[in-house]
């Protein structure tokens, strides 16, 4: 929708005056998208690489209707990057598009160079993004990342003595998290392949919640729902407090007997989370179901006629992280055979438009 408001605005700047009421309402419609989005962030960017436009780290689809002549004005700039920050206003919009309509008649990028504008940059991929976007964030986002592991692994133990989780602790962690899936997803996903082996239940724990965040981000989820789903995926796994450490830390692969007594901890989860307080509706489920699948498969062996979304978002990402996880007993694997092996099952084991939308998400990410 941005880019497309953005496309008709530059278009309509040619056929009519601002005053003119169809331009008006271009850019009446072109500010009304960005201030849905700017309510969610503080800036949002609109950037080209080779034949492709990309809005919010999304890449959109190269046959977009109507995208191809703003792609055409912006290479004729020089234009890469397109950044809008918080606070723009319409007359401010209105100036910009007008100064990149000016600028394109030039028909040469370096004729004509535009205005500053308070609330409105413009650049190159290669400089500007690198200096101001994932750099610039990437410190405190690390930071974000090991405070949530630690507090993972503040959930775990207090779970493991107390009986049930501190979910003041565990709402604060996944706050934080929500808060930069939706400002700064690139940094955030591209953080969780960065593993500590050493502390793999914990990391797991946070990398299953942020992946899962990710997808209902993508998929329009915000808010309370956003938040209530990152606890879930959190805690998915909590019910491992009570399976014993010789079988929990064992470095070689489980025997029959001590799988199926790892096998239980989707129940004792459901149990624990069940009677924890104010704990999400969803996330006792969660717990229950994430290792089955929609043919039925997996466990624990019941029969159910569906999963609902918080649990198949889970699977994905639990299924994911644990398989690109090196541990003594298994090689990591690589993305791309992870991402073949989960699309191969014909929608047997995992919702194929979930999957084909995750493989999009984690494909923007090298």
């Amino acid at each position: 929708d941005l880019a497309r408001r953005f496309a008709t605005a530059l278009r309509g700047n040619q056929l009519y005056a601002s005053s003119h009421p169809i331009q008006r309402r271009n850019l009446d419609h072109l500010l009304e998208t960005l201030s849905l989005l700017l309510d969610q962030r503080t800036s949002i960017a609109l950037g080209v690489i080779g034949d492709q436009l990309v809005v919010a780290d999304t890449p959109l689809p190269k046959a977009a209707a109507n995208l191809t002549d703003l792609l055409s004005r912006l290479r004729t700039c020089g234009i890469e990057r397109i950044g809008v920050d918080r606070g723009v206003t319409r007359e401010e919009l209105d100036d910009f598009i007008r100064a990149i309509a000016d600028m394109t008649q030039h028909r040469h990028a370096g004729e004509a160079a535009l205005p500053e504008f308070p609330h409105i940059n413009v650049g190159r991929i290669a400089t500007e993004t690198a200096e101001t976007g994932i750099a610039r964030d990437i410190a405190a986002i690390k930071q974000l990342y090991d405070d949530a592991s630690r507090s993972a692994e503040d959930v775990y133990e207090s779970t493991r003595a107390d009986g049930r989780p501190d979910l003041a602790v565990a709402r604060k962690t996944v706050e934080g998290l929500a808060d930069s899936v939706a400002q700064n997803r690139t940094a955030l996903v591209a953080l969780t392949a960065m593993k500590n082996y050493d502390n793999y239940t914990f990391t797991h724990m946070v990398n299953v919640s942020i992946l899962a965040m990710a997808q209902a981000r993508a998929l329009g989820l915000d808010g309370p729902q956003l938040r209530e789903i990152g606890v879930s995926a959190l805690m998915h796994d909590i019910g491992k407090v009570r399976v014993p450490s010789e079988i929990l830390q064992k470095t070689d692969r489980l025997t029959d007997e001590e799988f199926t007594i790892m096998k239980q901890h989707v129940v004792d989860g459901a149990e624990i989370l069940s009677q924890t307080p104010e704990m999400p509706m969803m996330a006792p489920s969660v717990a229950f179901e994430h290792h089955l699948r929609l043919d039925g498969s997996g466990y624990p062996n019941v029969k159910r006629v569906s999963l609902n979304l918080a649990t198949m978002l889970t699977s994905i990402a639990d299924v994911y992280d644990a398989m690109r996880s090196q541990r003594s007993y298994q090689q990591a694997f690589p993305t791309d055979r992870i991402l073949a092996v989960m699309e191969r099952n014909d929608g047997t084991q995992f919702d194929q438009n979930l999957v084909r939308r995750f493989v999009q998400l984690i494909g923007i990410y090298p």
